[in-house]
């Protein structure tokens, strides 16, 4: 794999001048007309007047691209499930690297493009400049950038690469700087979740084990699939996508679940939520409270 020197420097320069980091400019690939709902740019979407392009670095296609395979992909069944619902189901999906040719990331933009033809809105976050937690005021720009996508959100899809047995650091930073709880909000509580790791080595399921933990902890539904791709570096071509394999398809099977799960889970949401602890905390202090205010609390007893 090629060193993460030459991107770590960069963000070291960009945090050092207070710019924006710029990656080249590319053009925006277009998508099979097969593709339902959110996979097409709608007039008067965010596709379609540009706002939350960043957000999408799945669709940069380079020129000359023949076709994609991801538009072959019989999924009628979902899709028809995502026009039903009448708007599409909203994912963020984060990636647990910063190398330049990062496995994870090109997974994650996979299963963007295989969730954007199922019928979903998908954000990727790019981690590059997210400060460590507890590094830096909650009110960094990275840092509340990431908590708007994950309360914007319905699903996550999280995939991160196996480092000592368990997850990078890049992918647990990112964990770490979603709370359970934001005064009244909840950025991931009630929602659904899809875990995938890929490998330098032979197959492992260490880190998808964990992920689900994570997943658990947040208070987030964790679908049963799961997809761990072993030897990452041999399964993709020189234009950076997979190849044809039982990991591939895996792949789109999980893609696949986390859509119809959140689709059936959706209308109960609220329901799932509803917890006697905190309707008991609303009716005593009228509200639910911060984090901050519930130490203060614990602090005084």
């Amino acid at each position: 794999m090629l060193s993460a020197a030459p991107r770590l420097l960069h963000a070291r320069t960009v945090l050092r001048n207070r710019s924006s980091f710029v990656r080249p400019a590319t053009s925006v690939m277009t998508f099979s007309a097969a593709a339902p709902l959110a996979a097409v740019s709608q007039p008067g979407s965010a596709e379609a007047d540009g706002k939350h392009l960043r957000y999408k670095p799945f669709a940069v296609a380079k020129k000359g691209d023949a076709g994609d395979w991801v538009d072959g992909l019989e999924l009628d069944t979902v899709q028809r499930m995502s026009a039903e619902r009448g708007k599409p189901i909203k994912v963020l999906v984060l990636y647990g690297s910063l190398r330049e040719r990062s496995f994870s990331r090109l997974t994650a933009y996979e299963a963007s493009r295989i969730l954007t033809r199922l019928g979903a809105d998908v954000r990727v976050f790019d981690p590059l400049l997210l400060p460590v937690k507890g590094a830096c005021p909650e009110s960094h720009e990275k840092v509340v950038e990431l908590r708007e996508l994950s309360a914007w959100s319905d699903a996550h899809m999280w995939v991160s690469p196996e480092q000592h047995g368990t997850i990078t650091a890049v992918m647990k930073n990112q964990i770490d700087w979603i709370p359970l709880s934001t005064g009244s909000v909840r950025p991931t509580q009630g929602r659904t979740l899809a875990v995938c790791q890929v490998n330098g080595g032979s197959q492992s399921f260490n880190t998808v084990n964990v992920l689900r933990q994570l997943g658990r902890w947040m208070r987030m539904f964790t679908i049963p699939n799961q997809s761990s791709i072993p030897k990452a570096w041999t399964q993709y071509d020189e234009s950076d996508r997979l190849l044809p394999s039982s990991n591939r398809d895996r792949l789109v099977d999980v893609c696949e679940e986390l859509i119809k799960v959140t689709i059936l889970l959706q209308p109960s949401f609220d329901l799932l939520g509803d917890r006697y602890s905190e309707r008991e905390e609303k009716r005593e202090h009228g509200r639910l409270r911060t984090q901050a205010e519930v130490e203060t609390t614990l602090k005084k007893m």
